[in-house]
């Protein structure tokens, strides 16, 4: 694999627990502190808000990963002690912030869970075994999910008496409805694979072995149309939404005569 082109020092990512492969037109994002499950931290977080600044233009798909037997185990539980993670505010310091502070912390912790979602991109996440809160959000951050047959999600925030705040509300409402969240969410029970897949939480499930290759097959498949074509296309149906039946087919409109033209040579 080549060397990342970024201004990132891959030895700092490797100690936030993070590693960036470039290879061409994907990027491979690999948790990769499989001795403790992946546990995320504030560092990990600033790590990966770099990798969503500094990814060249040239990058088309991004493939998040876990290295080891589990996806992520979620938020490292040191956070919760009074003693911490070494150059980092505990849970406690965090709560006697003023309003702004604490905001503008929660914010910045955000950053490193939305970018996978931007326009100029499509990231997959490849996930096996658990996928445990921040980890859920982290994979619910992408556009698409691969799992494996031993995929466990869960959100476990609530019953540690938090809220799932790293921006992976919308998302798991959007894919699989108000009801089933509210339920995911409130009981923290975990999510298999055939769930997943049969509540649209995972476009596909595989056998652990085969995870990465069909993640791989699958980016590769996203790269077979034009850049253009797929930028255009991802925000028709990012918009959707948001939309009426009648604003949504005047978007659709808009896009294809912006295609055409371009096609045509015609466009600005």
């Amino acid at each position: 694999m080549t060397s990342p082109a970024v201004d990132l020092d891959p030895q700092l990512l490797e100690q936030a627990g993070v590693r960036l492969e470039v290879e061409g037109d994907t990027a491979v994002v690999t948790l990769c502190r499989p001795d403790r499950r992946n546990a995320q931290s504030p560092a990990m977080w600033r790590a990966l808000t770099g990798i969503g600044r500094a990814l060249p233009g040239t990058v088309r798909v991004v493939l998040l990963r876990g290295e080891g037997p589990a996806f992520s185990a979620g938020l490292d539980r040191a956070m919760f002690t009074p003693e911490g993670i070494p150059g980092e505010r505990n849970f406690l310091q965090l709560a006697a912030a003023d309003d702004k502070d604490l905001d503008e912390t929660i914010a910045s912790y955000q950053e490193a869970f939305t970018w996978w979602r931007r326009p100029d991109l499509i990231s997959i996440a490849a996930v096996q075994g658990h996928a445990v809160g921040a980890g859920f959000q982290l994979a619910l951050g992408c556009d698409i999910r691969v799992v494996a047959d031993d995929v466990r999600f869960c959100m476990k925030e609530t019953s540690l008496g938090l809220v799932p705040d790293l921006a992976g509300t919308k998302p798991l409402t959007e894919l699989v409805g108000y009801a089933r969240a509210l339920e995911i969410c409130a009981t923290g029970r975990q999510v298999g694979a055939e769930e997943a897949v049969a509540t649209g939480l995972a476009n596909l499930a595989v056998p652990a072995a085969e995870l990465d290759a069909a993640a791989r097959d699958l980016a590769a498949a996203l790269l077979a149309a034009p850049r253009s074509a797929v930028i255009e296309t991802k925000a028709l149906l990012q918009g959707a939404a948001t939309r009426t039946y009648d604003e949504q087919r005047t978007a659709e409109r808009a896009a294809q005569a912006r295609r055409l033209r371009d096609l045509a040579g015609l466009g600005d």
